[in-house]
């Protein structure tokens, strides 16, 4: 085949063809010519409209993810309300004052700094200060609480700690009208759904239990109150602690006791147990059992070496699940938590938190008061 190649080319060079054979190539050559003349304009065109495409393609989705503004948002959540059945009274006195908090926050004031491992995070949480007054609260309020105790069956110790924790004994419960904070956060899309909720929530708050738009207020990640519930917790959980027939979780501290109370007992907290105890881990341990979601019962952590902080051994409660967790990796502290730790967790799902809580409730307990 190479040799015919290289013959025909011989050929073609010598003009040993005929003409009309020579002449086709030409014919050819002259037939893309022409080819190329008539279809270049529309190339031309062709690309130019792929480049248009290419340059408004950002345009398009930067306007599909534009935002309606604010005003534009409020009626919508204002339609979402009158569906779920809120009165129009109570639409048209709420939606013309709720304003746009640009600096609303979903996250929560105990939020673990990275800068911290726990010691330094408990001094800075639990400072002695905070361990006296709380100290003192609980014997000034000592009867309410002990007769909150036996309604829900929650030491009262936890919900001092609770109360002193989230909102420095009710001086920090937040000042900043709720339905703004929550329409805010929703408007702002990271969890649009969640405080969407939780704003129709407060609306039935105004709607059900006649408190006024300014006197329903939160922190700026929509909590409320003395014991700090979001608005759907107020809803499923609000007591009337003191039987004056409201539900006054930012001034009453006996219906913000009672309330927390319920939403611990409701969620499942044990009368009879504690939150857990800080352990000894033996070095041989291997880590994979340790996690929240990898409960066992006492006595198989015993007979994996997990011991009190004394060194002494676990309680004999086959009944108490625990989970080994160490919110600083393994160079830090150990814990073994039951039951109600998860609970406390309600409130911030941190480790930080429910530690911090918990801490503070065994600085209430002991020594003991008299």
């Amino acid at each position: 085949m190479h040799r015919y190649r290289t013959y025909l080319t011989q050929a073609y060079q010598t003009n040993a063809f005929p003409v009309k054979v020579c002449q086709f190539g030409v014919y050819q050559n002259k037939l893309y010519r022409l080819a190329a003349y008539i279809f270049a304009p529309i190339r031309a065109f062709v690309c130019f409209i792929i480049w248009l495409s290419a340059c408004s393609l950002p345009a398009m989705a930067q306007q599909s993810d534009e935002k309606i503004s604010f005003s534009d948002y409020l009626i919508q959540l204002k339609q979402e309300a009158r569906l779920q059945g809120i009165s129009q009274a109570t639409l048209d006195l709420a939606f013309p004052q709720i304003k746009l908090f640009k600096k609303a926050r979903a996250t929560d004031s105990l939020q673990t700094d990275k800068t911290h491992n726990l010691d330094t995070y408990l001094a800075d949480t639990v400072p002695e200060w905070k361990v006296d007054t709380a100290r003192v609260l609980f014997k000034e309020h000592e009867q309410q609480l002990n007769a909150i105790a036996s309604q829900y069956s929650v030491q009262p110790r936890f919900l001092v700690a609770l109360w002193g924790l989230v909102s420095d004994f009710g001086e920090a419960s937040g000042d900043y009208p709720v339905l703004s904070v929550t329409a805010s956060l929703a408007f702002g899309g990271e969890r649009e759904a969640f405080f969407k909720k939780e704003f129709i929530a407060a609306l039935s708050i105004m709607d059900k239990d006649h408190i006024g738009f300014q006197d329903l207020k939160s922190r700026w990640n929509g909590a409320m109150g003395q014991t700090q519930l979001m608005p759907t917790d107020y809803l499923a959980y609000g007591q009337d602690g003191d039987g004056d027939g409201k539900k006054d979780i930012w001034h009453n501290t006996q219906d913000a006791f009672a309330s927390a109370a319920h939403l611990l007992q409701q969620l499942g907290w044990n009368g009879d147990d504690t939150w857990g105890r800080q352990v000894q881990v033996p070095a041989t341990l291997d880590l994979a059992v340790a996690g929240l979601d990898k409960p066992q019962s006492l006595a198989q952590w015993q007979t994996l070496g997990i011991r009190k902080f004394d060194h002494t051994d676990l309680p004999s409660r086959e009944e108490i699940k625990a989970s080994l967790i160490m919110p600083d990796g393994v160079t830090g502290r150990k814990y073994l938590v039951y039951g109600n730790y998860r609970v406390l967790m309600h409130w911030q799902n941190t480790d930080y938190f429910g530690i911090s809580v918990a801490h503070l409730s065994e600085r209430i307990k002991y020594p003991p008061i008299n």
